[in-house]
């Protein structure tokens, strides 16, 4: 059995605070040898617990998300880019769903301005964000409001979800598996948008790369019920099979410091 020294532990605690830890950072702050701390991150990547990135690791837990905040940073320019594609594919006079999740907010920014908008969200953040265009009108579903990160979830939220049908849903994900499972972390959460799929004519999935190498315990459902994914790097060969099987447009969006482009 795998029993993690202190130092893992410690390093373990805080990957889950801000998602993602640095060779350098992590060898600075126990003053000891980057190479000390590869092996630590190499023996929690081999049990899962983290997955190495270039020149650190991130939290790959299938049962715990990362922080709010620490989120909000993790892949930030990707998420933007993402949400400024995504926003590009809603016209004016349009409605739609806006579910929980950084990247969905990335999207709200990107909308701020636009005209004849109708918005239907459980995430108290895409209505502070949205709040001050005049020409954007916001409805916020009723529920349980989650400390954790402004999320709305519950029964009451299903139901105001319920009585719409709209032009667009869009909705992230905390995970998305090799066979196009689309997982997240919260049961009350993943019903919510289970019904947002449900009720809108075209659904368009927004999710960085580092989401093909997280798991999470709840199913959404598939990719196959999405109509575009934008995402910041091109997907797996299997995951891009499926989507061509399943008439799902997949966009790459290029960031700031990017010169991927459309795949």
């Amino acid at each position: 059995m795998f029993l993690p020294s202190p130092r893992q532990t410690q390093i373990l605690a805080l990957a889950r605070q801000i998602g993602r830890v640095s060779v350098d950072d992590l060898a600075e702050r126990y003053t000891v040898t980057p190479q000390t701390i590869r092996k630590d991150l190499n023996e929690l990547c081999d049990r899962g617990l983290l997955t190495r990135t270039h020149g650190g690791a991130i939290l790959s837990s299938g049962v715990e998300n990362v922080a709010y905040e620490a989120r909000r940073q993790l892949a930030n320019a990707e998420k933007r880019a993402i949400g400024q594609r995504a926003a590009a594919l809603i016209p004016n006079e349009a409605s739609l769903f806006m579910n929980i999740g950084t990247t969905t907010e990335e999207v709200a920014r990107a909308l701020v301005g636009r005209e004849g908008l109708l918005v239907i969200t459980n995430n108290i953040h895409v209505v502070s964000i949205l709040l001050p265009s005049p020409r954007v009108e916001v409805i916020v579903a009723g529920g349980l409001v989650r400390r954790t990160d402004g999320g709305i979830v519950g029964e009451a939220t299903i139901d105001l979800v319920s009585q719409f049908l709209v032009d667009y849903a869009i909705i992230g994900a905390s995970a998305i598996g090799e066979d196009g499972s689309l997982l997240d972390f919260d049961y009350r959460e993943v019903r919510v948008s289970q019904k947002i799929i449900e009720n809108a004519r075209h659904v368009i999935l927004v999710a960085d790369s580092m989401k093909f190498t997280r798991s999470a315990p709840v199913r959404i459902g598939h990719i196959s019920q999405v109509d575009v994914f934008v995402t910041d790097r091109r997907p797996s060969d299997a995951l891009m099979d499926i989507c061509r099987r399943d008439d799902v447009t997949v966009e790459v969006a290029a960031s700031e410091t990017d010169g991927r482009d459309e795949a």
